[in-house]
């Protein structure tokens, strides 16, 4: 006779094309309680962050967040794109590539914080030290309410 567990092999996986593209909503939904390093509030309540400042594109995987500082000079403007690259990075499938970005107009040294936000290296060497991740790692705690 045929030997056992044969047929074992061919449990799981469902087929790829079925999964939910993730829209901009979704992308919000991880970001919108992230905290101020300097408030009590969310992104959200402070307006740092919204939906119609998330672009998303399932397809190509890339996902664009708009950054808008609570003022001009923030010096947490850096901190705040790190802790929502780094809950992106947790919350999203690997093959997206996230991108946050302050517009022109918004802060004193969009440029300059631009430029670090899209530095791969760097975002990563920040995150590797204690105290920044602290700090994003505090920014990303879930509040209680």
């Amino acid at each position: 006779g045929g030997g056992p567990g044969a047929a074992a092999g061919a449990a799981g996986g469902g087929s790829v094309g079925a999964r939910e593209p993730i829209d901009a909503l979704e992308v919000f939904e991880h970001i919108r309680d992230i905290l101020d390093p300097e408030h009590p509030h969310s992104l959200e309540e402070l307006g740092v962050v919204s939906l119609d400042g998330v672009e998303i594109d399932d397809a190509a995987g890339t996902c664009r967040v708009r950054v808008v500082p609570t003022v001009a000079h923030c010096s947490m403007a850096t901190l705040i794109g790190l802790s929502i690259k780094a809950k992106l990075a947790r919350a999203l499938p690997a093959r997206f590539r996230t991108e946050v970005y302050i517009p022109d107009g918004a802060h004193s040294t969009p440029d300059q914080i631009n430029k670090q936000l899209r530095d791969k290296e760097r975002v990563c060497a920040a995150l590797e030290n204690p105290s920044i991740l602290h700090m994003v790692e505090k920014s990303l705690v879930p509040t209680e309410t």
